[in-house]
């Protein structure tokens, strides 16, 4: 099939340029469930006039629906995108992305997803949707699965559905830190309840703050029922988690206007889990949090990094870096970004 993509690229180069334009619309069409002709082609940059003819056409194939309300996909429309996922990544080109990502740093897998979250509601559903589908490939009955906060986290667990062959329900999803103050549908814990009833686990929360004085840690750290669920969240097989810009999480921490110029001048690229790092990978700042420390992350069998964004590309590779990502999941325009600093350290070694 590949070999047949690449023969079609060289001779009928505005074929390839069709299918990908028709795919794109029909598989976001199914993301949104239903959506109007408006809506998607603002969202795709497409004039209304052009996106008309293509849905149209799609229509008279029987691969979508129109109505009153809006543009739904058939079953048909299910089963051939279902036929098309395996030469997707070959179509937009991202295999190969994948790839040389996966090999640089010595991941297990990669995953990209076509557009940039950042401009694109459908590419971060798109996001969260590879990611349920990685961490399902993983999942295993008995688990402990720690997951931090954010919105993609939270796109996420809204998207797992769990495979009618396996059963977890002997498996625990826990918050890996405490809570950060903000919207209750991005938290940590919200995200660990969700995902749980998703697939049918367990969970369990923990009721702190993510920023302690050094007071509140040892006073919190001392109590029974903390100390049994910090136990467990530092003993899980799997971490997954997002990757937040630095400074950006400055502002969602609030933290005070000397923390954040001293974080700056520390070059810190990229925040998880409460810990800061450079563009080189290492530790510039941590904060007092109660949840996962680094000496968990870098003995936990399985770590899934899930970000989009071009604006993120510098603190998704600070984190590969780092070095302990065993799974990637991220989208195009990060890829691209992420493929230049690859490029740029080859350049310096020669």
């Amino acid at each position: 099939m590949r070999n047949l993509l690449e023969i079609q690229k060289q001779l009928l180069p505005d074929l390839m340029e069709t299918l990908k334009r028709r795919y794109t619309i029909l598989h976001q069409i199914m993301l949104s469930d239903i959506i109007g002709r408006r809506t998607l082609a603002a969202s795709l940059d497409m004039t209304e006039r052009v996106l008309r003819a293509e849905t149209d056409l799609l229509k008279s194939q029987g691969l979508i629906e129109i109505e009153n309300v809006g543009m739904r996909i058939s079953d048909a429309g299910r089963r051939l995108l279902d036929l098309l996922e395996p030469i997707a990544k070959s179509l937009f080109g991202l295999d190969d992305l994948e790839e040389k990502i996966r090999s640089t740093y010595g991941l297990n897998k990669v995953i990209v997803v076509p557009g940039d979250c950042e401009s694109s509601m459908f590419t971060k559903r798109e996001l969260g949707r590879a990611g349920a589908k990685a961490l399902l490939s993983v999942l295993q009955p008995g688990d402990t699965v720690a997951v931090t906060g954010g919105s993609t986290l939270a796109e996420m667990a809204d998207q797992l559905t769990p495979p009618l062959t396996l059963s977890y329900k002997d498996a625990w999803f826990v918050p890996a830190r405490g809570g950060l103050g903000e919207s209750m549908e991005i938290q940590a814990n919200t995200i660990a309840s969700t995902m749980a009833k998703r697939v049918g686990a367990n969970y369990r929360l923990l009721h702190v703050p993510d920023l302690l004085s050094e007071n509140a840690y040892q006073s919190l750290g001392v109590d029974s029922n903390i100390g049994e669920i910090v136990q467990i969240i530092r003993s899980s097989r799997i971490i997954v988690h997002g990757i937040g810009d630095a400074i950006e999480m400055t502002r969602r921490r609030k933290l005070d206007e000397a923390t954040v110029s001293q974080i700056q001048e520390e070059g810190a690229v990229a925040e998880s889990f409460g810990y800061y790092f450079n563009e080189d990978g290492e530790v510039v700042h941590t904060m007092l949090t109660m949840g996962l420390r680094l000496e968990d992350i870098m003995r936990t069998e399985t770590v899934v990094g899930i970000a989009g964004g071009k604006r993120k590309a510098k603190a998704i590779h600070a984190m590969l870096r780092f070095g302990q990502e065993n799974i990637l999941i991220t989208d195009e325009a990060a890829a691209l970004e992420i493929d230049k600093e690859i490029d740029k350290q080859l350049q310096q070694m020669e």
